[in-house]
């Protein structure tokens, strides 16, 4: 029998030590704060694997720089994308060994327009690798072909277009948290239901992720429910109007009294929950994705029945940290990564709060 031996990686030396690799990393190069109980724990691992830093040698030894050019929507503080931008900045800091600089840029996802304009002009600031949320299909394939055509290599976050020739990807699979959100929503509902599908208006196309979600939904709703006698009511409102959207809802539910579920795709769904709350309509079930804190507010109300989570932080951090090993360590990295469908309502909505893995 044949063994071998190996220098641990740092994702090892956290794994034995039951800490972060950022937590290593910065014991490993004595900078920023690290809780007594991690640093003794990782000292204690590399006092038993007698280990040498010597893996990180050959990017210590180069001077280059390398930029890391984000694309992300533009948000409001506590939205979704702050969970994005929050974790660029931290794996931007954690691996500033590697000489790496993240430079996010942020376009309106409800307009491609927006979004063709920013990507127009992004090669001329020469970046070693790309990063970006692929909100709009066919304009996020236009633009990694340029990419390509540069031999400059990208990485998708929160959603994945299959036929782009991307490094990583770090996500949900879109279309199996759309079938899963059907399953909770459709489930048991009684014959001659109606539901409601709540989307919001965008200029110039539509989300690849929502998309996705949609179709998971639809595949659910014909493959299991030809039997039952429900209806779907979809209904298209702004993102900006909340005294147009509410009356949109309230004469929706006039023209379908039987209405008794609903869901929506996007992070937004306190929005829905918020006019159901107005309207007296607040004890239909209502599914949407994401831990916003305005969210998380309206389910330990009971107004969200169920929200589908995806660690939003953990896709930005690791999709970095990827980059860094590929093109700087020139190791081998998993392309596809699909993060857990996470199903949180209001009995576990704490405990999960309050036990976060950090990365």
């Amino acid at each position: 029998m044949q063994h071998t031996t190996q220098k641990p990686r740092i994702k090892d030396i956290a794994r034995m030590a039951g800490v972060s690799e950022g937590t290593v990393d910065r014991v490993l190069h004595n900078r920023g704060e690290v809780s007594v109980k991690s640093k003794e724990a990782v000292l204690k691992v590399l006092k038993e694997i007698n280990y040498t830093p010597n893996l990180l040698a050959r990017s210590l030894a180069s001077k280059k720089h390398y930029r890391f050019v984000c694309l992300i929507p533009s948000f409001q503080p506590g939205d979704y994308w702050e969970f994005i931008e929050n974790a660029l900045l931290q794996a931007g800091n954690d691996f500033l060994q590697y000489n790496i600089h993240i430079d996010i840029h942020y376009f309106n996802q409800f307009d491609a327009n927006n979004f063709l304009g920013l990507t127009d002009n992004l090669l001329q600031l020469k970046p070693d690798a790309v990063i970006l949320a692929p909100i709009f299909r066919n304009e996020t394939l236009a633009f990694t072909l340029d990419l390509r055509q540069h031999e400059i290599p990208f990485s998708f976050i929160d959603s994945l277009i299959e036929e782009a020739d991307f490094t990583t990807y770090y996500g949900q699979n879109s279309f199996q948290s759309g079938f899963v959100a059907a399953k909770l929503l459709l489930n048991d509902l009684p014959d001659s239901s109606e539901v409601l599908v709540l989307r919001t208006k965008r200029q110039g196309a539509v989300s690849n992720q929502t998309k996705y979600r949609f179709e998971g939904f639809m595949h659910y709703f014909n493959q299991q429910t030809p039997h039952k006698k429900m209806d779907l009511v979809h209904v298209e409102i702004s993102d900006t109007d909340d005294e147009l959207n509410l009356r949109i809802v309230e004469q929706t539910f006039r023209e379908h009294p039987q209405l008794n579920a609903a869901i929506t795709f996007n992070s937004k769904v306190y929005r829905l929950a918020n006019y159901l709350k107005q309207l007296q309509h607040a004890n239909i079930r209502l599914i949407g994705y994401d831990l916003l804190d305005k969210n998380v507010e309206y389910l330990n109300q009971d107004v969200i029945s169920y929200l589908i989570a995806q660690s939003p932080g953990k896709q930005a951090y690791y999709t970095v940290r990827d980059l860094c090993n590929k093109l700087i360590l020139k190791q081998e990295v998993n392309q596809i990564n699909y993060v857990p469908i996470d199903i949180l309502m209001k009995e576990n909505i704490n405990d999960y709060i309050n036990f976060r893995e950090k990365y």
